[in-house]
């Protein structure tokens, strides 16, 4: 909306210098979605506190007419997280069903041409992807059916949208459209899926120095990671086995990188109320260099959170409707460079340096150089 009405410009959304290469304006992005408080999103931008005074008041009829649907929830995924605004279903297929109809409820009353989901809800607890129910689609339909306690919510979000065609992108650590039942269902349907765990703070820098580190031959010894965050992310990771999920995302890029093990790779997340969205990543790294000298690396990011991540987000949905309008379905490579744990297709190796993915996400978008967007695409929060 401040896009729309001049009062900011195109800083910090990566592609707004990308012409010509078939991305939809920003100004086509129509937005809704799912969450579990029900307050309207004014009321939920003046409680995050991400916005200007001056920037609120410029947008807060739009989000003032803007609520939230009833989301579906389970507390044994995310336990610190609960609202209220939840579905009133039964069982897992009917709240399948229900997340389709919200989907095709809104793009007739919006008058949309396509549609793509982006899942930022907030931090699920693991699963074991290796269960036979979820190896198939047909067994991840059976394991639907019998309401099976091992399938979150973010499953049930990738499933409703790939089960349609509809672009996908997990931009949380959550188990979503990585399941294998549901990589094969995306390659059937068509569906664009990309994910997971946006990389947004201390792991872009990561994956941007560790290359460096590597190419001049310094031996990393150890590295050190904190962070402290507030606002609700800090609240969902306040639970043990979400944190635990966050922390193996934000843990696999420095190794690969480098080419060995770093013994003494340590990553934490720590909840600190009074920094509300503005997050604070530390790091130190040892590192040893010519003739066994030590040295050290100290890194302190003071960023905000939100900032970082929304500019991704309306990204993704922007590329994920490239794809789709190419009829590529499945796991979108090409789009490795927005998260902490990239997907790839058919267990193919994951490149995590930083300007590798950078380079393959433009030379994928350059395919379509001479298409233009063709209509209008929207994104929905998730």
């Amino acid at each position: 909306e401040l896009l729309r009405r001049g009062r900011v410009d195109t800083r910090g959304l990566p592609l707004a210098g990308a012409k010509d290469m078939g991305l939809a304006d920003y100004g086509a992005l129509t937005f809704g979605g799912w969450d579990l408080f029900e307050e309207d999103l004014e009321k939920a931008a003046r409680n995050h506190a991400v916005l200007t005074d001056s920037q609120m008041e410029a947008v807060a009829p739009v989000l003032r007419n803007m609520r939230p649907w009833p989301a579906a929830s389970n507390a044994k995924f995310c336990k610190n997280v609960v609202g209220t605004a939840t579905k009133k279903t039964r069982g897992l297929r009917e709240q399948v069903q229900a997340i389709r109809e919200d989907l095709l409820r809104f793009k007739k009353e919006q008058g949309l041409e396509r549609v793509v989901v982006v899942n930022l809800a907030s931090t699920e607890k693991s699963v074991d992807l290796t269960r036979p129910e979820f190896a198939t689609p047909e067994s991840f339909e059976k394991a639907l059916d019998a309401n099976d306690a091992d399938i979150g919510p973010a499953m049930l979000y990738a499933y409703a949208a790939i089960v349609d065609g509809i672009p996908f992108a997990n931009f949380t650590p959550s188990v979503a459209a990585d399941v294998p039942a549901l990589l094969e269902l995306a390659k059937r349907t068509g569906a664009p899926i990309a994910g997971k765990d946006g990389k947004t703070g201390q792991t872009l820098l990561k994956t941007v120095l560790a290359p460096a580190l590597r190419d001049r031959a310094l031996h990393v010894d150890g590295w050190y990671s904190t962070n402290i965050l507030g606002n609700r992310d800090g609240e969902a990771l306040n639970d043990p086995a979400s944190k635990q999920n966050k922390l193996d995302t934000k843990g696999a890029a420095l190794d690969s990188i480098l080419g060995y093990k770093v013994q003494d790779h340590i990553v934490q997340i720590q909840y600190y109320r009074p920094r509300g969205d503005n997050k604070e990543a530390w790091d130190n790294i040892d590192v040893t260099g010519f003739l066994g000298q030590p040295m050290q690396i100290k890194l302190n990011f003071l960023c905000k959170d939100s900032i970082l991540a929304a500019p991704l987000v309306v990204e993704l949905a922007r590329t994920l409707d490239v794809a789709k309008r190419r009829g590529e379905g499945g796991v979108i490579d090409a789009l490795g460079c927005f998260f902490k744990a990239p997907m790839s297709p058919d267990g193919q190796p994951v490149e995590h340096a930083m300007a590798e993915q950078q380079r393959r996400l433009m030379a994928w978008l350059s395919k379509g150089r001479t298409r233009k967007a063709e209509s209008t695409p929207e994104r929905i929060r998730g």
